[in-house]
Parts: structure tokens; sequence; C-alpha cells
């Protein structure tokens, strides 16, 4: 595992913690349809979040909100219609971007914006 991937999963579990601390049940990771994939489906309450998470070393000279473009939010879109389908899910959607910046292995900032498309 490369050093850059090693970062991506133990951001990923920082906002599995993160999620589960606030009330949000795990139902899925990294649910792919194609070359689309979703990084955590929650629940929490009548509400189905599609998150998405970007994990940076601290003080990146890019922002975790900037690589969610049009294209990446089509996708998140596609992969959350065919996974609604496919479980035949009445919650309602939402899409959400969970932020981790790191120092090494260490987590110094998260944050989660709820809405985020």
């Amino acid at each position: 595992m490369t050093e850059k991937q090693e970062r991506g999963a133990l951001g990923e579990q920082a906002a599995v913690d993160y999620l589960r601390r606030n009330g949000f049940m795990i139902v899925e990771r990294n649910y792919r349809i194609g070359y689309s994939e979703v990084d955590i489906i929650a629940q929490r309450y009548d509400e189905l979040h599609f998150v998405e998470v970007k994990t940076r070393k601290a003080g990146s000279m890019t922002t975790a909100e900037s690589s969610i473009n049009e294209q990446k939010q089509r996708a998140l879109r596609r992969a959350a219609s065919a996974y609604i389908a496919q479980h035949r899910s009445r919650l309602e959607p939402r899409f959400s971007l969970i932020t981790v910046e790191m120092v090494g292995t260490n987590v110094v900032d998260l944050a989660f914006v709820e809405d985020m498309m």
C-alpha cells in the first residue's frame, strides 16, 4: 500500500468513527457501480447520506472541497441512484463531504459538510 493509499484509508476510518459518534449507522463502505464509487453510505433518522471522504496532508496547497467538481458530482449522483434502486430505499438521499487533514498518521482536522451538492 502506498503512502497516499494508507493516508486515504486512515482518513476514511476517521470519517467512519466520526459518523458513528454522531449517531449515524454505517450501511456500506466503498460502494461501487461501474466507474463510480461512494466512500461511505450512512443512515441517520430517515436520511441516507452518500459521503465522499477527502483526505489531505495538513498544509496541502489544494483544498479537499475543490476536488468535488461537476464530473465527481455526476458520478456520486449516478452511484446513489443505482444504490437506491438496487436496495429499494425510500430514505431521503443526502450528499455529504468529510474532509480530513493529517500530519503523518495523525488526524489534525476533520470537517463534516452536509448537503455539499
